[in-house]
């Protein structure tokens, strides 16, 4: 189950790839020109952004995963962890939208996480200028809290798991799927996103993920009755 659920969460994070290119090139491109040009360290740097990123989206599938598992304990009862099921295939049918250009809604769930990054969005930019290499992973960390649908779509699932590790494998799965994208940055990124917004990638992901969203569906509807 957790490794089906790692390998699905990393096709996520792949078919996503152009979404994090438009969300945290910027960030990333920058951090080739924030540290000393002399040190030649710059792909590292950006190395460790992604993993301190990653790590940041790991963590949180961990804790709200198991969170949500000491809730239902609490409540007694499974059923909320199979409403959080349908709540997580109706994000992934969002995202699909999204990921395909059809609809843009889930931007308003990406506004509801500014409340939060209003108040880590200082600790990250303590980091920038980048003073050295090292810094990038703490960088990475808190910039992992971005409000960002996709991220959000991807965690609400993982919360459905109830199960820390199993969350924390989803959220990991997924960060590795958007690493090949984020580490090429520069001429390469825009060679990528270029791929990548064409529309018969966009809607191929949007199937992809709407196949998966409704197999998520029945199979929660099916747990109901």
């Amino acid at each position: 189950m957790i490794i089906n659920d790692f390998f699905n969460a990393f096709l996520i994070g792949i078919l996503g790839a152009g979404h994090c290119i438009g969300m945290c090139s910027g960030i990333a491109s920058a951090l080739s020109f924030s540290i000393n040009p002399q040190q030649k360290n710059g792909f590292f740097a950006l190395f460790l952004y992604n993993v301190g990123r990653i790590s940041s989206y790991s963590f949180a599938g961990f804790v709200f995963a198991g969170s949500s598992s000491i809730l239902i304990l609490w409540i007694g009862g499974k059923e909320s962890l199979i409403y959080l099921r349908i709540v997580a295939a109706i994000m992934m049918l969002l995202l699909a939208f999204y990921i395909a250009r059809i609809w843009n809604g889930l931007l308003f769930i990406e506004q509801g996480g500014q409340f939060l990054w209003k108040f880590i969005k200082p600790l990250a930019q303590y980091f920038l200028p980048l003073k050295h290499p090292v810094l990038a992973f703490p960088l990475g960390f808190f910039w992992g809290w971005l409000p960002c649908g996709l991220v959000y779509s991807t965690l609400v699932w993982a919360i459905s798991s109830g199960d820390a590790l199993n969350g924390m494998m989803i959220m990991f799965g997924f960060g590795l799927g958007t690493l090949p994208a984020m580490m090429l940055i520069g001429s390469l990124s825009h060679k990528l996103k270029g791929i990548l917004n064409q529309q018969w990638f966009r809607y191929g992901s949007g199937i992809v993920l709407s196949l998966f969203a409704f197999q998520t569906l029945y199979i929660a509807i099916e747990q109901l009755y």
